[in-house]
């Protein structure tokens, strides 16, 4: 019998970070030893923002949704005794990338590994983050040139990390559809190939487009999933042909990593997500003409919280079960030929050139932010009400809803809680940092980084010198919105009531009996305080409430307490505050307080998030009318709490 030639397996990563970079280095060596092969770092939403743990954004959030890295001191500690030169990190980093890699690249000289040699990517992708995920900071323009001030740097001096991941991740969290995130991705990828093309010799081209990657979303319709992976391989290598050029196959390669879909993770049944995670892992792994370079896949209780090293390790035994016990590796591609997969795959790609093509008429995905945004919207309003007309069975949720308690919510709740003194010790940290630095070296070097913004010169050589000289996260940044501005990127949610939701009939007579009562039309303000810029939420319930016949206030994400106080002010009856970040507890607590100052106690609160049990009941102490979970998924039902909370003056019955 002759021994079969076994493919190599797909990195094994676990997206991980919390806390402190000390417990989250801790975290790294414990999944290595565990057989992890590649390192995925989460950072926390300070971080992704371009904030120090010290600014007022920051509060509730440090450590929460990733590890805090304000300097070079946190990045050192955060890969202590991992060597870096022998390491292949993934930093899911987008607005501040260029500063992170600065870092990564200056503790890895520290550690006195070869910098050509470190191997990894950084996601830089800011597209997305204006569509989905909402960690911006400046316009697109600059924020693009900054994208390719990366991929410039890395190719001449980091020649195998990957300088951008387009990420397609957050579109379909956002509700996107196959087309919309094969032609959203693509139209990104486009958009930052333009932006390089002119900045190296024509000859070195190809071998750039050959570093670019692709971070996806594998979600439960698994035969789709699949088609659209293998539709994503098409059709990279056609646009990389046809409108660059690039003869040599190689440099073509669709290479791509994936975590599998955490949005149709259930809080409901929660046990049932073992098996989404598995299927949903299959649709980027059976084919091995579109086989996953790298794949990260969440725990079975991300719906309910934090997950802890357990959760993690069991998602980390699924890849190594299918990857070493099972005998996938040894095959050729298992669906090429088939008629049925080819005939989906070609569904797709129709349909993702002619929005493509939409795309490019609106001269890219530069210019077509507002437009995606909106499309986004609209197709999750879409989801959302197939699931809430039963056309789309999500077991547990709104089928087969009776079950047995899960063994695996214990007494902890299932999940792992970030200690609230976290943040205190790291601004402590932070500020002992300050004190022990040289500050004129700092502000020398922070002068060079301005200048070299205001000059259009690439920032990754005065980053890395402001890395060094121990310049924080949040002064890099104020330097980035100094010289390009802040950006406000567009809700998607017009003031037009659209038509997409029926049997709203009944909700819109009662809005309008409470808008008559109140001598105005009900006025809802949906906030989004702190620095969580998942908005899928806030943007659905302000979708419906305008559907519903109510004015909505809905100004996006990153507001600050006092900013949804004086918004409030301005006439509304009830408020909706949504954060998915974990940082709810303090961040109500202070509308809440500020609530009380300005003598608005009279208008209802209610909460959204990922809000454990006992978290909800201090927030009703607190005052909190109403708190909904991921398990509230009949929007119609909390329409009709917000009128009832609204109608403060009942009619008596008669």
């Amino acid at each position: 019998m002759t021994d079969i030639q076994k493919d190599r397996p797909w990195l094994i990563r676990t997206y991980a970070g919390h806390s402190t970079a000390k417990a989250s280095n801790a975290l790294y060596r414990n999944n290595l030893a565990k057989g992890q092969t590649g390192l995925s770092v989460a950072f926390d939403l300070p971080t992704q923002t371009g904030y120090d743990s010290d600014h007022i954004l920051a509060r509730g959030e440090v450590g929460k949704v990733g590890v805090p890295v304000c300097h070079l001191g946190d990045m050192r500690t955060l890969f202590a005794d991992i060597p870096l030169e022998q390491m292949n990190t993934s930093m899911t980093i987008n607005a501040t990338a260029p500063w992170l890699l600065s870092l990564y690249i200056a503790t890895a000289e520290e550690q006195g590994a070869d910098v050509s040699k470190l191997q990894g990517t950084v996601q830089n992708d800011l597209i997305k983050e204006y569509l989905s995920r909402g960690t911006y900071i400046c316009p697109p323009k600059p924020s693009l040139k900054m994208i390719g001030d990366v991929a410039e740097y890395c190719y001449k001096h980091v020649p195998k990390w990957n300088p951008m991941n387009v990420c397609s991740y957050h579109l379909q969290e956002a509700g996107a559809t196959p087309e919309q995130e094969l032609s959203f991705a693509l139209a990104t990828a486009i958009a930052v190939l333009d932006e390089l093309k002119p900045r190296v010799d024509p000859e070195d081209f190809p071998a750039l487009c050959g570093r670019i990657s692709f971070f996806v979303n594998a979600g439960i319709r698994f035969v789709t999933e699949m088609c659209k992976m293998r539709a994503f391989v098409d059709l990279w290598d056609e646009i990389l042909q046809e409108r660059y050029g690039v003869e040599n196959p190689k440099f073509r390669r669709f290479r791509y990593g994936v975590q599998v879909n955490s949005l149709g993770l259930t809080e409901q049944q929660p046990e049932n997500n073992v098996y989404r995670i598995l299927i949903e892992m299959l649709a980027v792994t059976l084919s091995k003409k579109a086989r996953a370079r790298a794949v990260q896949l969440p725990a079975w209780n991300e719906a309910l919280g934090l997950p802890r090293p357990w959760d993690q390790q069991w998602s980390m035994r699924m890849q190594q079960i299918l990857a070493y016990e099972t005998d996938l590796l040894e095959y050729d591609d298992l669906f090429e030929g088939n008629p049925a997969v080819d005939r989906k795959v070609e569904a797709l790609k129709d349909g993702a050139r002619a929005e493509l093509a939409n795309i490019e008429s609106m001269d890219g995905a530069i210019g077509s932010i507002e437009y995606m945004k909106g499309r986004l919207v609209d197709s999750n309003a879409e989801r959302l009400n197939r699931i809430e007309r039963n056309e789309t069975v999500v077991v547990g949720v709104n089928k087969w809803t009776e079950g047995e308690d899960s063994p695996l919510v214990g007494e902890d709740g299932g999940i792992m809680v970030v200690d609230p003194a976290v943040e205190q010790e790291q601004i402590a940290r932070l500020n002992e940092w300050k004190a022990e630095r040289d500050d004129a070296a700092v502000q020398t070097a922070l002068a060079a980084l301005r200048a070299a913004s205001e000059a259009g010169e690439n920032v990754m050589p005065a980053s890395i010198a402001c890395a060094k000289a121990g310049v924080t996260t949040g002064e890099w940044a104020a330097q980035m919105r100094g010289v390009h501005g802040e950006y406000r990127g567009p809700t998607g949610v017009s003031k037009s009531v659209s038509n997409k939701t029926e049997g709203l009939d009944d909700i819109r007579e009662a809005v309008d009996a409470v808008s008559d009562k109140l001598g105005r039309r009900l006025r809802f303000l949906v906030g989004k305080p702190g620095l969580d810029g998942h908005s899928n939420g806030a943007e659905q319930i302000a979708f419906r409430a305008r559907d519903c016949g109510m004015e909505i206030d809905y100004e996006g994400i990153r507001l600050t307490p006092e900013q949804i106080i004086e918004a409030a002010k301005d006439g509304a009856h009830v408020i909706g505050l949504s954060i998915l970040s974990g940082s709810h507890i303090p961040l109500v607590e202070d509308v809440m307080n500020r609530m009380r100052e300005e003598g608005l106690t009279h208008i209802p609160v209610t909460v959204g998030g990922i809000i454990p049990d006992d978290d909800a009941e201090r927030l009703r102490a607190m005052g909190v009318a109403r708190v909904y979970t991921p398990k509230d998924f009949e929007l119609n039902s909390i329409m009709r709490d917000i009128v009832a909370l609204a109608d403060t003056k009942p009619v008596a019955a008669e």
